[in-house]
C-alpha cells in the first residue's frame, strides 16, 4: 500500500489537474484513490494539503518591488538541503517565483510528511503551487519547461 501524501498529490496532479480532466466530486476521487492503493489517512492528508493550497488563492498579495533576503528557519534547514534551498532562491532571482509564491512553496513543502525533501519533490511542489496561482501562468510554463525540456547537445 502506498503511504506517502506526495504520491497521492502526484497521482491527482498527473491524472486530473495536469491533463485538464474533470475530477468529479470528492467522494468519487476518494474511491478511485482507495482503488489505486492509497490509505484513507494519506488521502485525507492530501485533500487537506490541497485545501490549504486552494485557500492561499484568496490571500492578499504582498507589496512588490521590494527586494529582501530570505533566511531559512530551523524546520526548513532540517528538511531542505543546500541544493534545494539554492534552487528555490534561484527561481526567485530569475523571476519564476515571487516572494509570495516562494513562501507558499515552503509552506506546502513543510506540510508534507517527508522528513527530508529532495529536489525532484521540490520541483513538483513548485509546479503544483504555480499551477494553482492566478496570474502565474507564465511562471508555470517556465517551470514546466525547466523540468521537462531536456537540453540537446549538438555534436560538431
Amino acid at each position: 500500500m502506498k503511504q506517502n501524501v506526495f504520491e497521492v498529490l502526484m497521482y491527482l496532479f498527473e491524472n486530473y489537474l495536469y491533463n485538464d480532466e474533470e475530477p468529479g466530486d470528492r467522494d468519487s476521487l476518494e474511491s478511485e484513490l482507495h482503488e489505486a492503493g492509497f490509505s484513507a489517512m494519506e488521502i485525507r492528508k492530501a485533500f487537506e494539503w490541497l485545501d490549504a493550497l486552494a485557500d492561499s488563492r484568496v490571500l492578499p498579495a504582498a507589496p512588490s518591488g521590494k527586494s529582501s533576503i530570505r533566511l531559512f528557519g530551523d524546520p526548513e534547514l532540517a528538511r531542505l538541503d543546500t541544493e534545494t534551498r539554492g534552487f528555490i532562491l534561484y527561481l526567485e532571482q530569475v523571476g519564476i517565483l515571487t516572494a509570495e509564491s516562494r513562501e507558499l512553496v515552503l509552506d506546502r513543502i513543510l506540510a508534507l510528511d517527508d522528513h527530508e525533501v529532495d529536489l525532484d519533490t521540490v520541483k513538483w511542489v513548485i509546479l503544483m503551487v504555480l499551477f494553482n496561482r492566478p496570474g502565474e501562468e507564465e511562471a508555470y510554463n517556465w517551470m514546466e519547461n525547466l523540468m521537462f525540456d531536456v537540453p540537446t547537445h549538438l555534436v560538431h
